[in-house]
């Protein structure tokens, strides 16, 4: 596991490579797909981080969304302070504070 610093990039240049991920799909308790993160521009920071949390987490869970959380650095209080701005952060916080956990399912090329 990471040990995430205070800036988002820095981060994003320590985790595994997105290569060959088309999405991923997050998966509630039920199996319905709540949400997915596509590899396109604007997206791909979040894409390798959710595809990271998944490889060290196995699922995302409040443990997993923490963690996230220090991940993305200085974008996490940005995205408090502007709800809706990063919907991808905002999950993580949603489930860091209470909201049920999700898997997380990788689709390749």
């Amino acid at each position: 596991m990471i040990t995430a610093t205070s800036s988002f990039k820095d981060n994003l240049s320590l985790l595994p490579s997105i290569e060959g991920v088309v999405r991923l799909d997050l998966i509630d308790e039920s199996g319905a797909v709540v949400a997915s993160i596509d590899n396109q521009p604007g997206k791909q920071g979040s894409l390798a981080v959710y595809q990271y949390l998944l490889a060290e987490f196995g699922a995302l869970d409040a443990k997993a969304a923490m963690h996230g959380l220090e991940v993305f650095a200085e974008h996490t209080e940005d995205a408090k302070n502007r709800p809706g701005a990063h919907p991808n952060i905002d999950r993580l916080l949603e489930i860091a504070g209470g909201a049920p956990a999700l898997r997380i399912e990788v689709i390749k090329v």
